[in-house]
């Protein structure tokens, strides 16, 4: 069982989370941290549960060379704020909804995935009523730059 657990969220679980999920995990794969990470994505409401992430979303993952991820959405749970060391949120709706959620006992930290952002991009702006890609393609970068500012942090 790995040392560290991640959950990545989002409103619905089929844009931001899973990119930012694929990357977590693409990123821990190449750097060899298997066994010290571990990575999902869940969404703060259940309307797309059981749902393949955005086309869009898994267009921009392939064309970035991530081309083994697969994902359902899923609803976060009450225990997923038990199981896992951090919560990330994507904007701060997310955030206010996690702290809101959480049961007293919460041991995840709640945080904003982009206060990680080196250059300081903290919201990671929902792009699914976009009318191209070039939304997602926005995401997958703040999420590249801050997984990996958040790996270097955490790395001992």
């Amino acid at each position: 069982m790995p040392e560290k657990r991640v959950l990545m969220i989002c409103l619905g679980n089929i844009c931001r989370s899973p990119i930012a999920e694929a990357v977590f995990s693409n990123l821990i794969q190449e750097k060899g941290l298997n066994d010290l990470w571990y990575v999902e994505s869940a969404a703060l409401i259940g309307y797309h549960t059981g749902k393949n992430p955005d086309h869009r979303a898994m267009t921009t993952l392939r064309e970035k060379g991530i081309t083994n991820y697969s994902h359902k959405a899923r609803p976060i749970k009450k225990d997923d704020f038990e199981k896992f060391d951090w919560i990330f949120g994507m904007d701060n709706d997310n955030i206010s909804e996690l702290n809101r959620l959480k049961p007293q006992n919460c041991s995840a930290k709640i945080e904003l995935l982009g206060q990680y952002d080196p250059n300081g991009e903290i919201i990671i702006r929902d792009p699914y009523y976009d009318s191209g890609k070039a939304g997602f393609e926005k995401v997958h970068e703040q999420c590249v730059r801050s997984i990996e500012a958040f790996l270097e942090k955490y790395k001992d």
